[in-house]
């Protein structure tokens, strides 16, 4: 433990001394922008229901928020692989795709602890992708196990619905997954497809390559909670880097959207939370406009 409490602190520092130049401004989100939201946050809170309650679509509160939401498929164990379910929306226009996260106590280990590293994306899955991008490999690990199942059911969603659009949400390290799967359903569905992602409590996921490759291929929104500790791991020093897409929940309620990578504004979570033991573990959870994440 004290070698973890070490290492975030030397990250604490390196990324204080990181002084990023003139950032454009921060943004206030209007009460109609953050309401465009609720519907993919229940989606996301969604996430953390059994594959048997999503696939019926009766898992209480998060389901009956968008009843009209047509199932395709679900999936995982709800223990070594997380839960997920794609179907379309009706209103929406979209298919959507939602991975299951996990509660702090859990994720934090696995963002801290000595035994990950960056690695190369397997190019079985994400064909012709650079081998300077590389990412976690207990997030790849988790977006492997359900891939191909995961591109099935969309490929079925998007045919069965005739849609191009697809939106990919997610909480904790189902945010981490859901990136992953924003980077790899691209390079599997046909030209034309558009895909919109929303994550939130999202940690870091790979290194510099990795998030100028999203910035510059993916439409990105990240959405963090006050002080949640969650998004600053893994530290900066080990070479994660955040995308751009920021917004911020301020202890105001106010959301900020914080533009550029790992913005150290004290608007945003990286200028809010400079150490983890700044953070507060019960805000990783929401609420998200009123919205707490959890089946």
């Amino acid at each position: 433990m004290a070698s973890i409490v070490a290492a975030l602190l030397i990250a604490s520092t390196v990324q204080a001394s990181l002084s990023i130049s003139a950032r454009q401004s921060i943004t206030a989100l209007t009460t109609s922008q953050i309401d465009t939201y609720t519907p993919y946050t229940y989606y996301a809170s969604a996430g953390y229901c059994t594959n048997t309650q999503t696939l019926a679509w009766d898992c209480g509160t998060n389901c009956e928020a968008n009843p009209q939401f047509e199932p395709v498929a679900s999936g995982g164990n709800g223990d070594s692989v997380q839960y997920w379910f794609v179907g379309y929306d009706p209103n929406l226009d979209t298919v959507i795709v939602s991975h299951q996260g996990t509660d702090p106590s859990e994720i934090l280990p696995l963002i801290t602890d000595a035994d990950f590293f960056l690695t190369n994306f397997d190019s079985t899955l994400f064909p012709g992708l650079s081998s300077d991008i590389e990412a976690h490999n207990g997030f790849l690990d988790a977006q492997a196990s359900t891939a191909t199942d995961v591109l099935a059911a969309v490929e079925s969603a998007m045919s069965t619905y005739d849609t191009s659009s697809v939106t990919l949400v997610g909480h904790s390290l189902g945010a981490a997954i859901t990136l992953l799967d924003s980077v790899y359903l691209p390079l599997w569905l046909p030209a034309g497809t558009t895909f919109t992602t929303i994550g939130y409590g999202l940690p870091r996921v790979g290194n510099q390559a990795f998030a100028n490759y999203v910035d510059a291929n993916l439409h990105l929104t990240h959405i963090n909670n006050e002080e949640d500790p969650i998004p600053i791991c893994p530290g900066m020093f080990l070479g994660f880097v955040h995308p751009a897409g920021e917004v911020h929940i301020e202890d105001s309620g106010e959301w900020a959207a914080c533009p550029g990578q790992d913005n150290p504004s004290t608007q945003c979570i990286v200028g809010d939370v400079p150490e983890i033991w700044d953070g507060d573990e019960s805000d990783h959870d929401g609420p998200y406009n009123g919205i707490e994440m959890g089946c």
